[in-house]
């Protein structure tokens, strides 16, 4: 592209546009998994909505390809390309209004961000588990979380949005007003525009909570497996609980000769009361040889940034995932089998509780399709060097190959992984046919492509 013209597209930027000679460019380029490492021609970052609408009026105009960046914490690093990133990082203002117990939040916003503001005021929503995941990213994926079984999804207390469309006008969307597209970001990837703000209803939740933090030797982790299982079919929605394989974090309290193990671990939250909170969780008071105990009232921001540390930016990453209906026997004994020997040091293997709220909407009251699913069970890859990527890829693969021939194929689109756009079927399941439409009335020429999944519908339908 002539410099000219590239010019001129800067100097009508509030914000600045870098290009790979600017010694800025190197940091704004890079994303969370380390894996990702393309090299853009040009990166906007955008300082409001005028600077998004001139990027998308630009990208058009010139027939440019691009992408958008809000968290940067996809796993598969589809908010990086090689033409133009729209990097919106740093439109990251939240707004709590106490009187309606909403909040604004700007798509640059992380889940860390927003729940420093809102648990001031004792509030929140259903955030991601890490506090540097995007709010943006989430929530138009459908937004799995500790609040989910409480409160729903995150996409169950988005109630509204102003977007940017493809032929670059502001528009705003809730249940009245382009209600279609409205349906469409409630878990369709967001491939529709560009969200410039979230309006998301709030829930009087902490500031603390009470917190639950099992650890377990592996070596019984079918039978405690079962326990989980039975344990989390009768629980009030106030409880959520995840089971994790993982190694024991060589930082105190753990006890140090335990260092590196690998065990099970059941941790979670009560948004509840916590009196009430003790009752629930006693039963699994009485399972025998914890390496770790802790049921306790915990800040809940505190909490939502307690896996921080086992994630760090930049490690290399790689995730496949499916929803279960169940967990039956075969599956804990696979989980048990191939969890024994985690390929990388960051590695976890994950089952998360769906159910309560979650279940409670209709398979196409949003773009998510899973509200009859019981838990969301996930490897998620981690590990720092280069040269094992491709064990550790292979690793990943053949755990979830083996969890797929008990469980199905159905994904949560937020963990599909770049090399999973014949998963798009299983992400959205009947609900595909509904998006195509909406992606027709607002981006007939796929202007938006690459950035999340939809462009694979059209693909592969």
């Amino acid at each position: 592209m002539q410099q000219n013209i590239i010019q001129n597209f800067k100097g009508t930027l509030r914000g600045t546009l870098l290009q790979p000679d600017d010694p800025d460019y190197r940091d704004a380029r890079l994303v969370w998994n380390g894996m990702i490492d393309r090299h853009p021609d040009m990166i906007a970052q955008c300082v409001g909505v005028a600077d998004v609408m001139t990027c998308i009026n630009f990208a058009r105009e010139n027939n440019i390809t691009f992408s958008v960046r809000s968290g940067g914490h996809n796993v598969a690093g589809r908010s990086v390309c090689d033409g133009l990133v729209i990097d919106l990082s740093q439109m990251n203002a939240v707004h709590i209004d106490t009187a309606t117990q909403t909040a604004r939040v700007q798509p640059g916003a992380t889940w860390g961000e927003f729940d420093h503001e809102a648990q001031a005021f004792g509030l929140a929503t259903t955030g991601g588990v890490h506090s540097g995941t995007g709010v943006a990213g989430l929530t138009l994926g459908g937004g799995i979380g500790y609040l989910a079984r409480k409160h729903g999804l995150t996409i169950d207390n988005l109630i509204g949005a102003d977007v940017v469309t493809a032929n670059g006008e502001l528009i705003h969307v809730n249940e009245t007003e382009h209600s279609d597209l409205f349906w469409a970001l409630r878990g369709g990837g967001g491939n529709f525009g560009i969200v410039t703000s979230f309006e998301f209803q709030l829930h009087s939740v902490g500031p603390e909570v009470l917190t639950a933090q099992f650890y377990f030797p592996f070596e019984n982790a079918a039978d405690l497996l079962r326990t989980y299982r039975d344990f989390t079919q009768n629980v009030p929605d106030e409880l959520s609980l995840y089971a994790m394989i993982l190694h024991v974090p060589p930082v105190a309290p753990f006890p140090e000769e335990n260092h590196g193990d690998i065990t099970l671990a059941f941790v979670g939250i009560y948004a509840g009361d916590i009196e009430e909170g003790r009752a629930v969780l006693a039963p699994l008071d009485e399972l025998d040889n914890p390496i770790l105990k802790a049921v306790m009232p915990m800040p809940y921001k505190v909490m939502q940034s307690a896996f921080d540390a086992g994630s760090p930016d930049h490690a290399r990453y790689y995730y496949k995932s499916l929803i279960m209906k169940e967990l039956a026997d075969e599956a804990i004994e696979s989980i048990a089998m191939h969890g024994s020997s985690l390929s990388g040091p960051l590695t976890i293997v994950g089952i998360e509780p769906l159910g309560g709220a979650i279940n409670r909407q209709s398979a196409d009251a949003t773009a998510f399709p899973h509200r009859n699913a019981a838990y969301n069970f996930s490897v998620w890859g981690g590990w720092l060097d280069a040269t094992d990527d491709q064990s550790n890829i292979t690793s990943v693969r053949t755990f979830f190959e083996e969890m797929a021939s008990h469980a199905g194929n159905d994904v949560y689109s937020n963990y599909l992984s770049a090399d999973e756009a014949h998963r798009v079927q299983e992400a959205f399941r009947g609900n595909i046919e509904r998006l195509k439409r909406v992606k027709e009335n607002y981006d007939p020429d796929n202007l938006f492509k690459g950035n999340l999944i939809l462009d694979d519908v059209r693909e592969n339908a």
